[in-house]
């Protein structure tokens, strides 16, 4: 049985227990393409580190400045800045989250939340008590629901 126990934060953020290790597929079921990272455009990224980071205990794993024209020295020349932070949980390959913040032209929020194109986040944590107080004061997330627990079939039904 698969638990998936909350919804939070804008981006509709599923946390699920209990831990499942995770293992690479079969060499007789694996596909031509793994899904490395998934981008996700922010309008503040020090709340977005405050959440992953500090709240869920990501890791930071590249902290970037990325500048339009490439070859521009600073971002006070540049015509786009932005800020291209990696965070990851356990492995360094798959899982890793990316978090853009346009920093010039400052782009404003268009939220709706929790909507047709809302990313959906799954997360496996043994200790969802703390994660979840350590998410709800994070400026920009809110509760949804609060955590209940919710049995789904695994994989192998």
């Amino acid at each position: 049985m698969h638990i998936v126990v909350a919804a939070l934060a804008w981006l509709g953020l599923w946390v699920a227990v209990p831990a499942a290790v995770g293992a690479p597929a079969p060499d007789a079921e694996r596909v031509a393409i793994d899904l490395r990272r998934m981008l996700l455009i922010v309008s503040n990224i020090e709340n977005s580190l405050r959440f992953y980071r500090d709240a869920l205990g990501f890791r930071v794993i590249d902290d970037n400045r990325v500048l339009t024209p490439r070859d521009t020295k600073s971002g006070a020349e540049a015509d786009i800045s932005r800020r291209l932070v990696f965070v990851r949980a356990n492995d360094d390959c798959i899982g890793i989250i990316g978090l853009l913040q346009f920093t010039k032209p400052v782009r404003e929020p268009e939220p709706i939340p929790f909507s047709t194109g809302s990313a959906v986040l799954l997360f496996t944590t043994q200790d969802l008590a703390t994660r979840c107080a350590l998410t709800a004061p994070v400026p920009g997330v809110s509760v949804l629901d609060p955590p209940t627990a919710t049995s789904y079939s695994s994989y192998d039904g």
